[in-house]
């Protein structure tokens, strides 16, 4: 995974709706959120689906940099927790409609 210098976030104002439902739109990506919908932050091994390495760095670039999911590496693990309070804050009401009964 990335190096905790390489993992910026966007701040909770400068989140844009078009990159966050561009994030949400894919199904993987949706299936990371739902798997984080609780709130709690999970190690990233526990959340993505079996896949190349190569994917999932992609998918949670897509998601860090929309604004979804924050990434906290912590020695050789990275733990992943969904930004609910920034989303709601900025979009009121979305993540409710994306994640259903999640």
């Amino acid at each position: 995974m990335a190096a905790a210098a390489e993992l910026t976030h966007p701040a909770a104002d400068r989140l844009e709706l078009v990159e966050v439902l561009a994030a949400l739109g894919h199904p993987v990506r949706l299936e990371i959120v739902r798997k984080l919908a609780s709130g709690e932050e999970a190690f990233c091994g526990e959340v993505v689906p079996e896949m190349p390495r190569s994917s999932v760095t992609h998918h949670l670039k897509t998601l860090r940099e929309s604004g979804v999911i924050c990434q906290r590496p912590q020695g050789r693990k990275l733990y992943l927790a969904l930004r609910r309070d920034d989303l709601e804050l900025r979009f009121p009401g979305l993540l409710e409609l994306v994640l259903g009964d999640a």
